[in-house]
């Protein structure tokens, strides 16, 4: 499993860490091997009933660089699909646990890292020093010709201005951190060493005892407000193949909620990889 620690307060801090066969510098990496590790690791933790859940990266580069994107090219449509489910099945631990979760999102976090820093119910993020080189945050997906695939065209809007959250998404645009912190996060800190202590305060002032059918998302109540930022979004992102796909997985989640929209997001992303432009770009990225 991955490494647990819990404070004497009863708190849960886990640790994300790279893949041991795939080392990547030290860079946490989305893949099979991380998946099913965070699946089994907060199984532990619901078990033992925390007060908390502090989800953390290893890295020293990223909190977690994206998903790997050559061994999801590797899989054939329906393999994809079983992967994409595991995920979700995986990331869903973080919400349904009986106690509030919040990730520390150090550095880089894009396309599926973001999303299992947004199934938790907050987000601190640890601002870059002066001398740091500016870290991205955001869903760079539709940039590579597809989409998010575990609920990122849904979780974003509900978490930042939804006409900017579905704009940036469907043209695959990141932001600086500084940028994002005054809508996606839910608090900052200046340094590592303050996050810890942050976190902690952020999880005693939202408490939860009951577990979450799905996180921070879309829903039909929310239709009327998301439908007209869909509007606006539609009217500056230029048109495209990924762009209409998150466009659609925006309506489903008006229309039909969480579970309807995850489902068209895997569909929609296995269809997605197969286009020329898509297959072009991610050519282009699995070359390097």
């Amino acid at each position: 499993m991955l490494p647990i620690e819990t404070t004497n307060d009863g708190i849960a801090i886990v640790t994300l860490t790279p893949n041991p066969t795939k080392p990547r510098g030290g860079v946490v990496v989305l893949d099979s091997w991380l998946i099913a590790q965070m699946s089994e690791t907060l199984d532990a933790v619901a078990a033992s009933a925390p007060r908390g859940l502090i989800l953390r990266s290893s890295s020293e580069r990223v909190f977690i660089a994206g998903a790997d994107l050559a061994e999801i090219d590797a899989l054939d449509d329906a393999a994809l699909d079983v992967y994409l489910q595991a995920g979700t099945a995986a990331f869903t631990k973080l919400h349904s646990t009986r106690c509030p979760s919040i990730a520390i999102v150090q550095k880089t976090a894009l396309g599926g890292g973001l999303e299992v820093a947004m199934h938790c119910d907050g987000i601190l993020g640890v601002l870059p020093s002066a001398t740091e080189k500016p870290w991205r945050i955001g869903l760079p997906e539709a940039s590579l010709g597809i989409c998010p695939g575990w609920g990122g065209t849904q979780m974003l809007p509900a978490r930042m201005d939804p006409a900017t959250a579905i704009a940036v998404t469907a043209s695959g645009t990141t932001s600086l951190i500084g940028e994002a912190a005054h809508g996606l996060l839910d608090g900052t800190v200046n340094t590592l060493a303050d996050a810890l202590p942050a976190a902690c305060a952020w999880l005693a002032a939202h408490p939860r005892t009951q577990p979450l059918a799905h996180p921070r998302s879309i829903t039909p109540a929310d239709a009327p407000r998301i439908r007209a930022a869909l509007a606006q979004a539609r009217a500056s992102v230029p048109a495209s193949d990924a762009a209409n796909a998150v466009f659609d997985c925006i309506e489903a989640g008006c229309a039909s909620g969480w579970k309807a929209a995850l489902a068209l997001e895997r569909a929609k992303l296995i269809a997605l990889r197969h286009t020329p432009f898509a297959r072009g770009k991610l050519e282009q990225f699995l070359r390097g």
